[in-house]
């Protein structure tokens, strides 16, 4: 039996240090699931494991793109899934960690079956997005699919304010004259391995806590000269992300640098919020405080057959 184990959670609690854990105790390998940590330019500010940790257990998927490539999830669920066939060759375990739910429930699932849309419709779309903003991809999201924007209204409302995904909802769309949610939920690819699925989780007090000193660290580590290293392609879809979005309003004049940081402080506790519910609900996830025994993890592991 094949088993692929997932270690979920919010940002902050401690999924590095489990994920070293049990990849050296199991004698099995990495593949990170953290989105934000795939791009080579971006390492402060994603919290990449340190030099000791990556030289701990053997890696895969960090650091290995360019923030001006285009990655998406489907492209790392092609690369993910071989690379992970490829480790069940010679080992039973192969660990999964990360915090991005899209990127794991590529990886677990299977991800839908999208048709192709034509170069002309893309090209369209991002001119009228050039011009319009985001409200026109709002509007047509609306117009094109209600059932969708709806669920994400309510599910996940940042979508909205995310040009690249809304882009991607209105050309499907467009494109292919259906809406975008009749794709999904389609019937996944098949897995050749069983998931162990472990989440970490704290009292809300003690995770805000850890994040705020987390990026207290970030910011003594040189975050912000690593800011103005990417200032100038702040445009980028990598870079849309919390801890350089609010330094590069602070580099614009916008913000103080004071309070940049503690809206990164505020950003990152939302976005862990979010990331815990995206994670709760799955039912076939099993949670530990963050301060369990890691005794106690491998155990449970090891029950599992």
């Amino acid at each position: 039996m094949k088993h692929l184990i997932t270690i979920v959670g919010p940002t902050a609690i401690g999924k590095t240090s489990l994920s070293l854990i049990l990849a050296n105790q199991l004698k099995c390998e990495i593949i990170s699931c953290d989105s934000r940590q795939f791009f080579k330019e971006m390492t402060i500010g994603t919290a990449v494991p340190t030099s000791t940790e990556l030289a701990a257990a053997p890696h895969h998927f960090i650091q290995n793109k360019s923030i001006f490539e285009n990655y998406t999830v489907g492209d790392f669920e092609k690369e993910a899934i071989t690379k992970i066939k490829e480790l069940f060759l010679t080992t039973d375990y192969v660990i999964l960690v990360g915090g991005s739910g899209l990127y794991v429930n590529a990886v677990l699932k299977g991800f839908d079956d999208f048709p192709e849309i034509d170069s002309s419709v893309r090209e369209a779309v991002n001119a009228q997005y050039e011009k319009l903003g985001i409200v026109y991809l709002q509007e047509q999201l609306k117009k094109l699919d209600f059932v969708y924007f709806e669920k994400i209204t309510k599910d996940n409302p940042q979508t909205l304010q995310n040009p690249q995904r809304m882009m991607r909802f209105v050309e499907v769309a467009i494109g292919s004259g259906q809406p975008y949610s009749s794709f999904l939920n389609q019937k996944k690819n098949e897995r050749s391995f069983t998931p162990i699925i472990i989440g970490l989780e704290a009292e809300r007090s003690m995770l805000y806590n850890r994040i705020n000193q987390r990026v207290d660290m970030m910011m003594q580590e040189g975050l912000l000269a690593e800011a103005k290293a990417l200032f100038a392609n702040k445009e980028l879809n990598a870079l849309q992300t919390v801890g350089y979005r609010e330094l590069f309003r602070s580099l614009d004049g916008d913000f103080s640098l004071e309070f940049a940081v503690e809206e990164i402080k505020k950003n990152t506790r939302r976005f862990a919020k979010r990331q815990l519910t995206w994670f709760k609900r799955d039912e076939n996830t099993k949670w530990f405080n963050f301060e369990t025994p890691y005794d106690t993890i491998i155990s449970y592991i090891n029950s599992i057959k």
